[in-house]
């Protein structure tokens, strides 16, 4: 039985900027198929992950594989099945709508016109609107528009809802949806609207100094991390398979947010269950401090469990 290629796949990817590193130490594979979040700090590497999978950017160092083979091929066939979508969102302003659209239809094999004007049309864009006078949302949806009219196996996002106002985000994230069920196409796209995300997605990527802190499937993130609430100063031997993410005090409360693939059954502590808004929020404040990545031995997670996350550190 042949096993299923990956969307993406990378393996000590890295890239540096003179003495900096943009990336560093990136290994993650994402199934094909999913919606996957990345997230993470300002510049963490998100848009320079992005810009390697989408074969404009060149890794310093380590492997990359998109749908089984390397970005930096640029071969037609390559081209037609990866869309990318700048958080710039370059358009050519002085063009009309439909001489973009004409413009996307003779470049790619893979076009579909039918559902581009479909899309222009639910969002009310005129075919005969020149792009530097459309709002900058219209100007998003039009790029996101020829993205999805490549019928690419793979969409890349950088921060694609940014210029969005509310309504618009949740038209946007309809219009993946229904990409992703009609033509199975997997989408990797940055945000920081994790509520928006949290609605669409099914695997995440959190990203910061440069590396992959972890990655994997949205519905076991949500199960080994748990909020506990409880006294300032309470100590539990419960805690010795978990890894502290974050701590936050107020008055005398103490929250913590942890990561543990065994339940926590534990009297002195209340344990909720987190959203990924919470999780995400923690891990920021965690890189802030850098707290997490010395924590105690004691606390480290335990490492090769059936279906644990993938974590670099």
């Amino acid at each position: 039985m042949n096993t299923p290629v990956a969307a993406v796949e990378t393996v000590g990817l890295g890239k540096r900027y003179r003495r900096t590193w943009g990336l560093q130490d990136c290994s993650f594979t994402l199934p094909q198929g999913r919606v996957a979040a990345l997230v993470g700090p300002n510049g963490a590497g998100k848009s320079t992950l992005l810009r390697m999978l989408a074969g404009i950017s060149t890794p310093s160092a380590g492997t990359i594989t998109v749908l089984g083979q390397s970005p930096r091929t640029q071969s037609v066939e390559a081209l037609s099945r990866v869309a990318y979508l700048d958080q710039d969102r370059p358009l050519y302003k002085d063009f009309r709508v439909e001489e973009i659209l004409r413009f996307g239809r003779e470049l790619n094999p893979r076009w579909d016109e039918l559902r581009a004007r479909r899309h222009l049309e639910e969002l009310r864009i005129s075919l005969t609107s020149r792009i530097g006078k459309l709002s900058g949302g219209q100007q998003a949806q039009v790029a996101l528009t020829m993205c999805l009219a490549k019928r690419p196996e793979l969409l890349l996002l950088d921060e694609p809802v940014a210029a969005l106002d509310p309504l618009a985000r949740e038209d946007l994230m309809q219009i993946l949806l229904e990409s992703v069920e009609e033509d199975g196409t997997t989408v990797l796209l940055s945000s920081h609207a994790v509520t928006d995300l949290a609605t669409v997605c099914d695997y995440v990527i959190f990203l910061s100094a440069s590396r992959v802190q972890f990655a994997g499937e949205l519905d076991h993130v949500l199960a080994v991390h748990r909020l506990l609430v409880g006294p300032v100063g309470t100590e539990s031997t419960s805690l010795d398979e978990a890894t502290i993410i974050s701590s936050i005090t107020a008055g005398r409360q103490s929250t913590l947010l942890v990561r543990c693939e065994e339940p926590i059954i534990d009297p002195a502590f209340e344990v909720l269950e987190p959203t990924l808004e919470e999780i995400v929020l923690a891990y920021l404040r965690a890189d802030a401090s850098t707290a997490y990545l010395r924590s105690e031995p004691r606390r480290r997670m335990r490492r090769g469990a059936p279906n644990d996350i993938s974590v670099v550190q």
